[in-house]
C-alpha cells in the first residue's frame, strides 16, 4: 500500500534504522523519489514506492480495531500499538484476532469479576477488546453451535502467555460454573500444576529466563448443558535434546540446578555436587540467575508437587531419577581391550556409574553393558557387539533423553489424573500455549523444530483469517472469486516432505554411522539448489538459510545430527524395566515387541514432526480463535515501547500475514456514514441530491472515477492505494478552500480595520460637538435657573398670606362643630341607660321562669332512673346466683382433684415400699446362695485333697492298702456329704425360683398401678382444664357485671352527703345550654332509649368471645384486602387496623394469631410484582402502618408506673373490661375519652407478638420499596444502552440537505426515560406513598443511571466523542429538569447522583482541551473523578466534530505516575462504578418524615364502621 501518488504536503511513513518507522511531511518530488522532512528534524529522501501514506485524521490514541484503519499498512500497525499502550490500552483487535502488549505491571481493575460480568453475553467488538471478550466469543459459539473451540495463544517468551491464558481460564471457570472440586476449581487445579511442569519443561533461553520449551494444550471440558465437566493438559513437542546439549549463555532444565541447590541431607543422599560438575550442566557458562533462588524454588516445587497429589515417595523417585541423569552424564568412556569396545575412563566415571546404577536400583555391571554393548539377535545365535567410545556416548544420551521424557509424561498424566477428566464430555475449549518463532544468532536443531511448529500454527493461522475474510465479503454480498490465497505450504514441503524433505534427509544422514554435519550440509545444497525458499549463506561450509514466513533464518548444521538421534536401545528398556525401583520400571514396562534385543533407530525430528500433526489435528476439530502476545521491550520494564522488537514480533506472530492477506483483497473497508463524512467534499453535489447513503457513495466513486471497488451492504470495500488516492483529491480540495478561506478571512480582517478607523474618525468628530453644544447648555441653564428662583420667590410669598387666612376660619368652624357634638353624645347615653335597665329587668324573670322548669324535669328523670335501676339490680342479683352456683361447681371439682391427687401420692409410696422390699430380699437370698456356693466349693476341695492324699498314701505304704475298712467308711461319710449339699444347693435354687416369680409379679402389679397413676394424671390434667374455662367464664361474667353496675351508676342520680345534687352538672348546665355535641360524642352524655337498647341487647347470652374475635379479625380482613382508598391523604386501611388492633389490646396480648392473618394478607396481596400502582398502594400501607406501630410501640417503656397492676385476662371481654375497672368515676372516665380522642396514636406496653409484627413489617416495606425500584430500573435498562451513544446520522449530509438519514429524533430515548419517571412518580403521589420513600427510589435511579451511562462510557470508546458529548449533555438537561419538575419533595438529591455523568459529559464537551492543566481537571471540571476514571477518559477522547485535540502529554504523563504509585491498591485501581441496591433508610427516617397530627381528621373503612362489631371506629 505504498504511495501512488505523493503531492507535497502529504503526510507519509518512512522506513528508518532506529525506530523502525518515523513519521514526516513531503517537502518535494522528483520523479519517483520525494524528499521528506520527519518529525525527528531530519531529512530522507526515499523512493515513493517505500513511503506509505499516513492517516492524519486517526485519533491520538489509536482504534481499539485495526481493520478500521484507513491505511492497514506495517507503519500504521504499529503507530496503532504504541498509542494505545501508552495510555495503558494494552488489547488491540485486527479483526477477530486480540494482540496483547504485556505490560510489565499490574492492572487489576481489568480482570476483577465486575469486569467479567461487563463482557458476559456482549457481542464481540462492542466493549473494549479484552481476553475475557475472546473466552466469552468461544464459550457462546460452542453452546450456540455445538462446535468445540479453541483458543491459541502464542508470542515470544516473556510476552504474556501464561497470564493471558490464566484470565482465560479464570473467565470460562466464570461461565461454565464448575465451583469447587475437593475445595479447588479446575482454574486453580491447572494452574496449581504449573510450577511442577514450568520446573521440568522450562529453561532459560537467550531471550527469555523462564521460557516454556513444549507447548501446552489445557482442554476445559463441559456437559450438554455447557457446565464444566473436568480439564485435562496436553504436552507436545517438549525439547529432549536440550538434557544432553546446552548451547551458551543458556540453561538447562530448571529441576536439575534446584536438585542441585536442595538441602544438604538430600544432596548428600544423592551425591550430588555444585552444577558446574556435571556434564550435562557445565556445557553453558551460565549456571546462576539473577534474582532467582534455586534452593527456595525446590522447596517450592516439592510444595506444588504435593498439592497437584504426588506422594512424598513418588516425589523421591523422580528427583532420584533426575540426579541418575546428572551422573549419567558424567560417565567418560575410553577405549577398551578390544577392538571397537569401550569401558569406563577411569574411577570417577565409575563412581558416576555406580551412583546412577544405585539411584536407578538396577544392577551396575548390567547398566555398564547397556552402555558399552549391544546384543544382535540372528535366526541361529545371539550376537553382543561392543561400542567404541563415540557409540558409547550417544548410547548414554540416548538414555538421559528417553529417561527424562518419560518422567516428564509420567507428571503430566499424574497432573491429569489429579485434577479429573470426563470421558464423556460433549464440548470442549482448549487453550494452546506454546513457544514462538525464535531466531538468534546461533540457530541449531531445537529452532528448526520450534520454527516448523510455528510454519504449521501459521499455515493454519492463514487458512482461518482467509476464511474470516471470505465470510466478512460473503456477509456484504461482494465479489471475491479472484482474489488469491498465497499460503506457506512451499515452505512446509522443504522441510517435511516425504521423500526429500530436509526432515528425511536428516534421519537417511543419522542412519549412516560415517555421516557427518558438512556431508548432511551438502546433500541439502544438492537437493534444494533451485528451491526459492532455501538459500547458501556466503562463506559458509554448512549452514542454510530458509526464508520463513516471519523472515529469512540462517541455520547451524554442527550439532543437528548429533541431537537428532534418539535410539530407542531395547537393553536400556530391559534394565529399567527390571529395576527395583517401582517409580523407575513403571515408566519402562515391557512390552511384547521389545523381547527381541536389537535397537530400533528413531529420530526426535520424526516424533516431533508426528506430535505436530496429532496437535492440528486437535486443532482442526475446533473453531479457532487467536491471541497474539507480544513484548514491548527486552528489559521487561513498563512504559518501554521498542519500534524493532514489536515490529519483529509482530512478524513473527503471523500479524503482517493477516494484514497481507487482507490486503489480497479489500484492505480498506469503510461504512457508508464514515465514508461520506470523509469524502462528501469531493463530489457534494451528488449529497445534496441524494437522501440515500449506498446511492450517495455510488455516485461519489463514480465521481471521483475509481476502479476496482466494491459496495456492500453496510460498508464501501477499496482495494490497495484506492484510500490514499481519495485522500490526495480530498487534500487538493482541502487545499483550496483553505486558499478560499484564506482570501476570505484577509478580506474580513481589511474590512475590519477599515470600519474601525471610520468609526474612530466619527468618535473625534462627535466629541468636538458635544463640546460646543455643552457650552451653549451651560449658558441656557443659567437663565432657566434665574427665571425658576423669581418664580419660587413670588410663589412662597403668595402661599404664606393665604395659609394665615385659611387657619383662622378653620379655626372658627372646629369650635362651632364640637359644640353640636357634645350635645348629641349627652343626649345618646341617657338613651342607651334607660334600655339596659329595661333588658336587665326582662332576663331576671326569664330566667326564674327557666329555673322552675329545669328543677322539675330534673326529679322527673331522677324518678324515671331509680325504677331502672331497680330493674337492673333485679336482673344482676339472678347473674350472681348464676356465678354462685358455678363456684360450687369449682369447689366440688377441686376437691375430686385433691383426692385423686392423694390417691396417686399413696400408689407410688406403695410402689416405692414394695420395691424396697423386694430389692432387700433379693439381696439376701443372693448373700445366702452365695454362701452355699462357698461351702460346696470348699467341702469339694478338702474331698479332693483328701482323695489325693489317700491314693499317694496308698502308694507309699502297702500296709496301708491292707486296711480298707477305714477307706470306705470314708468315702461313704464324704459321699453323704456331698449328697447333703447338693439337695442344699436344689433347695436354695427352689427358693430362688420362687423369689424371681414373685418379682414378677410384684412388677406386674407395679406396672398396673403405674398405669393407673398414668390414668389419673391425665383426668387431672382434664380437670384442670376443665376448671380454668370454669375461671374464664366466670371472669367473663364478673366483666359483664362489672360493666352493667358501672353503666347502672352512670344512669343513677349522683347525690351528695346532704342530698343535693353535686356540682358538676350544675357546672355543666351553665348558661342554660345542654352539652356540646362532642361531649355526647365521648362517652360522656346521659343515657337515651337508643343506649339502653343497646345494653339490653348487650345482656342477652351471648356467643363465645373466641368465636367474636374471629369474625372480627375476618371481617377486618376481608374489607382492608380491597383497596379501600385514602382519607386526608393517609391510607385507609392502615388507620383502620391500627385503631383495630389498639381496640382489641393485640399490642398487649402475650399470644394471638391476628399478626400473623395481617402479614400472610400483606404477602399474598404483593404476589403481582408487576403491577407498580398495586405495590404503591400496599408501600403506601404498610409504611403508614409501621409509622404508626413505631410511635405507638418506641415509648412503652415509659408508660409503666411504679405500682403493681393487677393481672391482664387474655380475654377479650377481660381486656374491655379493664378499661372500666381503671375508671371508678364518671369525670375520669370523661377525661380518659377525652385524651383518647386527642392522641389518636398512643403509647402501649406492646409484648413480643407485636415487636415480631413491627419486624415483619418493616421487612415488608423494604421488600416492597426494592420492588418498585428494581422494576423501574429493568424497565429503564433498555433505554439507558441507547441513550449512551447517539444516533448515527451522515455529516455531510447533515450540513448540506438539511436533513439526516435518521428516522427518530435524538432525544426520543430520553423522552422514553422522563415518560417512565413521571408514570412511577404518577403513580406513587396518587398512592399517597410518604415523600421520603419517593426521594429514595428516585435517588437510588438516578444513582444507576449515573453508574450505567458512566461505566459504558468508560468501556466503549466510540462514545468518548464530543458529538456524544453534547448527545448525552442533552439528554441530562431533560433529567434536570424532570427534577426542578418533581420538586425537591420528591426528586430530593437525585441530581446530585449523575455527578459521575456530568463531570465527564461536561468534559467531553469542553473546548481546547489541550491548554488545561491536570490541576484545573481534578479540582475544577472533575474533582469527583478518580485518576484512573480520568486518565481512560482523556485516553479514550476523540473529537468526531471538528477534529480538535485531547489533553496535553505532560497531564497524560501527570496522570500515569499518579497511577503508577496506586497501582498496588486494586481498589484505587478500579475505574468502573458499582451500582448500590441497598435500603436506604430505616424506620427512624420513616418515623421524622410523617406527622403524628395527620391522622386526627382520618376516618375508618365505611364498610365495617356499619358492623355494630366496629362501632368504637366511630
Amino acid at each position: 500500500m505504498a504511495c501512488s501518488t505523493t503531492t507535497i504536503g502529504a503526510f507519509v511513513w518512512v522506513e528508518d534504522p532506529e525506530v523502525a518507522w518515523i513519521d514526516g511531511e513531503v517537502i518535494e518530488v522528483k520523479g519517483e523519489d520525494i524528499k521528506v522532512q520527519c518529525t525527528s528534524g531530519k531529512t530522507v529522501v526515499v523512493k515513493a514506492s517505500k513511503a506509505y501514506p499516513k492517516d492524519v485524521e486517526a485519533p491520538p490514541s489509536g482504534v481499539d480495531d485495526m481493520t478500521r484503519l484507513a491505511y492497514l499498512h506495517e507503519p500504521g500497525v504499529l503507530q496503532n500499538l504504541k498509542a494505545r499502550y501508552d495510555i495503558n490500552e494494552i488489547y488491540t483487535y485486527t479483526g477477530n484476532i486480540l494482540i496483547a502488549v504485556n505490560p510489565f505491571r499490574k492492572l487489576p481493575h481489568l480482570y476483577n469479576s465486575h469486569m467479567m460480568a461487563q463482557y458476559k453475553g456482549a457481542a464481540f467488538g462492542e466493549l473494549s477488546p479484552h481476553p475475557f471478550a475472546v473466552a466469552d466469543a468461544s464459550y457462546r459459539q460452542m453452546i450456540h453451535e455445538g462446535i468445540s473451540q479453541s483458543i491459541l495463544v502464542s508470542g515470544e517468551s516473556g510476552a504474556g502467555k501464561t497470564e493471558s491464558t490464566k484470565l482465560l481460564m479464570r473467565y470460562l471457570a466464570y461461565m461454565g460454573g464448575r465451583a469447587v472440586s475437593e475445595g479447588r476449581t479446575v482454574e486453580q487445579q491447572v494452574l496449581e500444576s504449573n510450577p511442577v511442569l514450568e520446573a521440568f519443561g522450562n529453561a532459560k533461553t537467550v531471550r527469555n529466563n523462564n521460557s516454556s520449551r513444549f507447548g501446552k494444550f489445557v482442554e476445559i471440558q463441559f456437559d450438554q448443558g455447557g457446565r464444566i465437566s473436568g480439564a485435562a493438559i496436553r504436552t507436545y513437542l517438549l525439547e529432549r535434546s536440550r538434557v544432553c546439549q546446552v548451547s551458551d549463555p543458556e540453561r538447562n532444565y530448571h529441576c536439575f540446578y534446584m536438585l542441585c541447590a536442595a538441602p544438604p541431607e538430600e544432596v548428600k543422599k544423592l551425591k550430588l555436587a555444585d552444577p558446574r560438575t556435571f556434564h550435562y550442566l557445565n556445557q553453558s557458562n551460565c549456571i546462576e540467575l539473577d534474582g532467582l533462588d534455586d534452593s527456595k524454588e525446590y522447596l517450592e516445587t516439592r510444595k506444588a508437587m504435593d498439592v497437584v497429589g504426588i506422594s512424598s515417595e513418588e516425589q523421591d523417585a523422580i528427583f532420584r531419577v533426575v540426579a541418575a541423569i546428572l551422573h549419567l552424564g558424567n560417565i567418560e568412556f575410553t577405549k577398551g581391550k578390544e577392538t571397537d569396545s569401550s569401558v569406563p575412563k577411569d574411577e570417577k566415571s565409575k563412581f558416576h556409574l555406580k551412583t546412577a546404577a544405585e539411584l536407578f536400583m538396577c544392577d551396575e555391571k548390567a547398566l555398564e553393558d547397556s552402555l558399552c554393548k549391544r546384543v544382535i539377535v540372528t535366526r541361529d545365535e545371539t550376537i553382543t557387539k561392543c561400542l567404541d567410545p563415540d557409540s558409547a556416548v550417544l548410547s548414554r544420551d540416548a538414555l538421559a533423553k528417553i529417561v527424562y521424557s518419560r518422567v516428564f509424561d509420567w507428571i503430566v498424566d499424574k497432573i491429569n489424573s489429579s485434577i479429573g477428566q470426563d470421558p464423556d464430555s460433549k464440548y470442549l475449549i482448549g487453550v494452546l500455549d506454546i513457544y514462538g518463532f525464535e531466531s538468534f544468532k546461533t540457530n541449531s536443531f531445537e529452532q528448526f523444530c520450534i520454527n516448523l511448529t510455528n510454519e504449521k500454527l501459521q499455515q493454519h493461522f492463514n487458512q482461518h483469517v482467509f476464511k474470516m475474510e471470505q465470510e466478512e465479503y460473503k456477509k456484504e454480498e461482494i465479489d471475491w472469486s479472484y482474489i488469491e490465497f498465497v499460503d506457506n505450504q512451499d515452505v512446509l514441503d522443504l522441510i517435511e516432505k516425504k521423500p526429500g524433505g530436509i526432515i528425511a534427509l536428516l534421519d537417511e544422514a543419522c542412519m549412516f554411522p560415517r555421516s557427518t554435519h558438512e556431508t548432511f550440509a551438502q546433500k541439502l545444497y544438492q537437493t534444494f539448489k533451485n528451491h526459492k525458499r532455501f538459500s547458501k549463506p556466503k562463506l559458509a561450509r554448512s549452514d542454510f538459510t530458509i526464508d520463513h514466513y516471519a523472515g529469512d533464518v540462517t541455520y547451524q548444521t554442527e550439532q543437528f545430527l548429533d541431537k537428532n538421534k534418539d535410539y530407542v536401545v531395547a537393553e536400556h528398556q530391559a534394565l529399567l524395566s527390571a529395576s527395583r525401583c517401582t517409580f523407575v520400571a513403571g515408566l519402562f514396562p515391557l512390552l511384547a515387541e521389545d523381547s527381541n534385543k536389537q535397537s530400533k533407530f528413531s529420530s526426535i525430528g520424526s516424533r516431533f514432526k508426528q506430535q505436530l500433526v496429532s496437535l492440528l489435528e486437535t486443532l482442526s476439530s475446533t473453531e479457532p480463535h487467536y491471541i497474539r502476545c507480544v513484548k514491548p521491550n527486552n528489559l521487561l520494564k513498563p512504559s518501554i515501547f521498542e519500534n524493532q522488537n514489536v515490529l519483529q514480533q509482530l512478524r513473527c506472530g503471523g500479524v503482517m500475514e493477516a494484514i497481507r492477506i487482507s490486503c489480497a483483497g479489500y484492505p480498506t473497508r469503510k461504512h457508508f456514514d464514515e465514508f461520506l463524512d470523509r469524502f462528501g467534499i469531493l463530489a457534494p453535489e451528488v449529497l445534496d441530491k441524494s437522501s440515500d447513503e449506498i446511492a450517495g457513495c455510488k455516485k461519489l466513486l463514480e465521481q471521483v472515477g475509481l476502479q476496482g471497488y466494491q459496495i456492500g451492504k453496510t460498508k464501501v470495500f477499496l482495494r490497495a492505494g484506492q484510500m490514499a488516492d481519495l485522500d490526495a483529491r480530498r487534500t487538493e480540495v482541502l487545499g483550496r478552500s483553505a486558499s478560499i478561506i484564506q482570501r476570505k478571512v484577509r478580506s474580513y480582517l481589511s474590512r475590519k480595520s477599515f470600519i474601525m478607523l471610520r468609526k474612530a474618525a466619527s468618535n473625534i468628530q462627535a466629541v468636538c460637538r458635544g463640546q460646543l453644544a455643552r457650552h451653549i447648555f451651560e449658558s441656557l441653564r443659567k437663565e432657566a435657573a434665574a427665571l425658576r428662583i423669581q418664580k419660587a420667590l413670588r410663589m412662597h410669598l403668595a402661599r404664606k398670606s393665604y395659609k394665615e387666612i385659611y387657619f383662622a376660619a378653620v379655626s372658627v368652624q372646629s369650635g362651632m362643630r364640637g359644640m353640636v357634638a357634645r350635645d348629641k353624645l349627652r343626649s345618646r347615653r341617657q338613651t342607651k341607660a334607660a334600655i339596659k335597665i329595661q333588658s336587665h329587668c326582662r332576663r331576671f324573670l326569664a330566667q326564674s321562669r327557666y329555673k322552675r322548669l329545669k328543677k322539675a324535669a330534673i326529679v322527673t328523670q331522677c324518678a324515671w332512673r331509680v325504677r331502672l335501676a331497680r330493674k337492673e339490680l333485679r336482673k344482676l342479683k339472678m347473674a350472681a346466683r348464676e356465678t354462685g352456683a358455678l363456684q360450687a361447681a369449682k369447689n366440688k371439682l377441686e376437691k375430686q382433684v385433691e383426692e385423686l391427687t392423694w390417691r396417686l401420692q399413696l400408689e407410688k409410696r406403695m410402689r416405692t415400699d414394695m420395691e424396697e422390699a423386694k430389692t432387700q430380699e433379693n439381696a439376701k437370698l443372693q448373700s445366702a446362695l452365695e454362701e452355699m456356693q462357698t461351702q460346696f466349693k470348699e467341702t469339694k476341695v478338702s474331698l479332693l485333697k483328701e482323695l489325693e492324699a489317700a491314693k499317694k498314701a496308698a502308694e507309699v505304704s502297702p500296709v496301708v492298702q491292707e486296711v480298707t475298712v477305714v477307706d470306705q467308711e470314708l468315702v461313704k461319710k464324704l459321699t453323704t456329704e456331698n449328697e447333703e449339699l447338693k439337695s442344699l444347693v436344689s433347695s436354695l435354687e427352689q427358693k430362688i425360683d420362687e423369689t424371681e416369680k414373685k418379682f414378677e409379679e410384684t412388677s406386674r402389679i407395679s406396672v398396673e398401678r403405674q398405669k393407673q397413676a398414668l390414668e389419673a394424671e391425665t383426668k387431672i390434667v382434664n380437670l384442670k382444664t376443665a376448671m380454668h374455662k370454669l375461671e374464664e367464664k366466670i371472669l367473663d361474667m364478673e366483666s359483664e357485671n362489672q360493666i352493667l353496675r358501672q353503666q347502672s351508676l352512670l344512669s343513677a342520680p349522683i347525690k351528695t352527703s346532704s342530698g343535693h345534687l353535686p356540682p358538676s352538672p350544675v357546672k355543666s348546665l351553665e348558661n342554660g345550654h345542654h352539652p356540646s355535641e362532642e361531649n355526647r360524642l365521648d362517652g360522656t352524655e346521659p343515657a337515651t332509649p337508643a343506649r339502653r337498647q343497646g345494653t339490653e341487647s348487650d345482656a342477652k347470652p351471648r356467643r363465645s368471645h373466641i368465636d367474636r374475635q374471629h369474625e372480627d379479625v375476618d371481617a377486618l380482613i376481608n374489607c382492608v384486602i380491597k383497596d379501600i382508598g385514602f382519607s386526608h391523604g393517609k391510607p385507609v386501611a392502615a388507620f383502620t387496623i391500627y385503631k383495630c388492633l389498639l381496640h382489641w389490646k393485640s399490642f398487649e396480648a402475650e399470644r394471638t394469631n391476628v399478626f400473623d392473618r395481617l402479614v400472610q394478607m400483606i404477602g399474598s396481596a404483593i404476589e403481582n410484582e408487576d403491577d407498580n400502582a398495586h405495590l404503591a398502594y400496599w408501600l403506601s400501607n404498610t409504611s403508614t402502618l409501621l409509622f404508626m406501630l413505631q410511635q405507638s410501640l418506641k415509648a412503652a417503656g415509659a408508660t409503666a408506673t411504679t405500682h403493681r397492676k393487677p393481672p391482664i385476662s387474655t380475654s377479650l371481654f377481660g381486656r374491655m373490661a379493664l378499661g372500666f375497672r381503671s375508671s371508678p368515676s364518671s369525670a375520669n372516665l370523661a377525661a380518659a375519652a377525652a385524651s383518647a380522642a386527642a392522641a389518636v396514636i398512643r403509647p402501649v406496653d406492646a409484648k413480643y407478638p407485636a415487636l415480631l409484627f413491627k419486624q415483619q413489617l418493616a421487612a415488608y416495606v423494604e421488600k416492597i420499596y426494592g420492588i418498585i425500584r428494581d422494576n423501574l430500573k429493568r424497565e429503564l435498562q433498555t433505554l439507558l444502552s441507547l441513550c449512551i451513544q447517539a444516533p448515527r446520522t451522515s455529516k455531510g449530509s447533515v450540513l448540506r440537505s438539511g436533513r439526516s438519514f435518521g428516522k427518530d429524533s435524538p432525544l426520543n430515548h430520553w423522552q422514553g426515560i422522563i415518560e417512565g419517571l413521571n408514570a412511577l412518580l404518577n403513580t406513587l403521589q396518587e398512592n399517597f406513598v410518604p415523600p421520603v420513600l419517593i426521594q429514595k427510589i428516585f435517588t437510588q435511579t438516578f444513582s444507576y443511571i449515573n453508574v450505567q451511562l458512566f461505566n459504558s462510557l468508560l468501556l466503549r470508546r466510540e462514545c468518548c466523542t464530543f458529538s456524544n458529548g453534547e448527545y448525552v449533555k442533552s439528554g441530562l438537561a431533560e433529567l434536570e429538569l424532570w427534577c426542578v419538575q418533581a420538586k425537591e419533595e420528591y426528586a430530593g438529591s437525585s441530581w446530585d447522583e449523575l455527578k459521575h455523568i456530568r463531570q465527564a459529559v461536561g468534559f467531553l464537551v469542553i473546548h481546547q482541551k489541550y491548554r488545561i492543566s491536570y490541576d484545573e481537571i481534578a479540582n475544577d471540571l472533575c474533582p469527583i473523578l478518580s485518576v484512573q476514571q480520568l486518565y481512560r477518559i482523556c485516553t479514550l477522547y476523540w473529537d468526531d466534530s471538528y477534529n480538535t485535540r485531547s489533553v496535553s502529554q505532560d497531564v497524560i504523563s501527570s496522570m500515569r505516575v499518579l497511577m503508577t504509585e496506586d497501582s498496588n491498591n486494586a481498589d484505587s485501581s478500579a475505574f468502573l462504578l458499582d451500582d448500590d441496591s441497598s435500603i436506604p433508610f430505616s424506620v427512624d427516617d420513616l418515623s421524622s418524615a410523617i406527622q403524628e397530627k395527620d391522622f386526627a381528621e382520618v376516618k375508618a373503612a365505611d364498610e365495617l364502621q356499619e358492623n355494630p362489631a366496629f362501632s368504637f371506629l366511630l
